[in-house]
């Protein structure tokens, strides 16, 4: 990484736009803000080993391991179109093989796919990929809610819109997903007569 080509760049770029740095003194330190935001921050999924990330914090998990479920995970992302951010949550679940994760490494996981500039869809991919095969997980879905600066600050102007996605992989089942997200309409209870 060329932290001072990059903060050239955003120099020009503004220069470019017609706001120079040398004459607003609002301006002075952006391009090394910039850098430091992209390079130390929303970029920082680059330089974290998922595979290592999953393996390192595990115990083993017993026979009789039911879902684990992570919810709302806080999610940050660059949109690699328009290098503008988007923020929200994402809830993670996993049926465990035959090791459990500590809990903060599902939010470290979640964190490291994130921070890169990814479409959001893949994002979800990445992490049900890291759980199931790195992991060792039987199954593993991964839904994602971010409001995206591309579609709130521009083109549609669309500032309360959301955008869900949801990668899965493995077995799980419509019903455990459901009761895992805390999403049941009805009665659970099964071997009841009306």
């Amino acid at each position: 990484m060329n932290r001072e080509a990059a903060r050239a760049a955003i120099r020009d770029f503004l220069i470019a736009l017609g706001h120079d740095p040398g004459s607003n003194p609002e301006l002075t330190d952006t391009p090394a803000r910039v850098v430091e935001a992209f390079a130390d921050e929303l970029l920082a999924g680059y330089g974290r080993d998922v595979e290592a990330l999953v393996t390192k914090d595990s115990s083993s998990a017993p026979a009789d391991a039911g879902l684990i479920a992570v919810r709302d995970v806080s999610v940050a992302t660059v949109c690699p179109h328009h290098l503008m951010p988007a923020v929200g949550r994402a809830n993670v679940i996993y049926r465990p093989g035959d090791r459990i994760l500590g809990l903060g490494v599902i939010a470290r996981l979640v964190d490291a796919c994130a921070r890169r500039l990814v479409l959001q869809e893949t994002i979800g991919e990445d992490v049900v990929f890291a759980l199931v095969e790195y992991a060792g997980a039987r199954g593993a879905l991964c839904e994602i809610t971010l409001q995206h600066g591309c579609l709130s600050a521009r083109g549609a102007n669309q500032v309360d819109a959301r955008v869900t996605t949801v990668a899965r992989g493995g077995e799980l089942s419509d019903a455990e997903v459901l009761i895992a997200l805390g999403r049941t309409g009805g009665d659970t209870k099964s071997g009841e007569n009306a």
